[in-house]
């Protein structure tokens, strides 16, 4: 996706002042009618600058192949397009100090940061579905209250929020968008007894998929 000049520069100089590496513009079919938004970009994403192409990557592939879809089926973005990163130092046993830069959460001040890349892209896309990965992506676009846990699976028909003109504050949008929350991959990396209900979400969506694109072509 290409984004507009003078927006990525205006928000890619802001972000300098957080703890942030690199950036991970979405990817995938400009046409789709399925949009997946994630958290953000992990070191391997940053690295190979292909989303999901991590570990959970890999569980990614397998459910997509199991509804009959493929990466270039689908667009695929995230909430932040940089990968949020804190620092950890340590002592080893040979008394050197060490340091480390895992992943971690954005914070609400770095998602608003990047709020305007995931309206540019729901606007130009147009999707027919967004499924929602994990918490932060949906709450970036439904608002706190909802959770994973208490709504995966579910099909949500309502407006979602984005950024006001003035980027001061949000707002929810005229038109209501198809959202369908779900586990993110990697949360079976961590949860194995999260299997079959992240199995089941997927049968899901394929159904709810399959339910949209017919009445599309029925109205055509």
């Amino acid at each position: 996706m290409e984004y507009p000049t003078k927006l990525k520069k205006e928000i890619m100089e802001q972000s300098k002042k957080f703890q942030l590496e690199g950036f991970l513009p979405g990817r995938g079919a400009e046409d789709a009618a399925i949009m997946l938004v994630a958290e953000a970009p992990g070191q391997t994403e940053i690295k190979t600058q292909i989303p999901f192409s991590g570990q959970a990557g890999k569980g990614l592939d397998k459910a997509l192949a199991k509804i009959n879809l493929y990466r270039e089926d689908i667009y695929m973005t995230s909430v932040v397009k940089s990968r949020p990163y804190s620092v950890k130092q340590r002592t080893n046993k040979s008394g050197e100090e060490k340091k480390s830069y895992p992943n971690r959460t954005p914070n609400q001040t770095e998602i608003k940061l990047f709020v305007p890349f995931l309206d540019f892209e729901i606007k130009s896309i147009a999707p027919k579905v967004i499924v929602t990965l994990g918490n932060s992506a949906m709450n970036r676009l439904l608002g706190n209250q909802y959770t994973v846990s208490n709504y995966h699976g579910q099909t949500l028909q309502q407006p979602i929020y984005k950024l006001s003109k003035d980027r001061k504050n949000y707002e929810k949008t005229e038109k209501n968008y198809y959202i369908y929350p779900m586990y993110h991959p990697a949360a079976m990396l961590y949860n194995r007894d999260l299997e079959k209900t992240i199995d089941q979400d997927w049968d899901n969506l394929y159904v709810l998929i399959r339910k949209i694109t017919s009445n599309t072509k029925k109205k055509k």
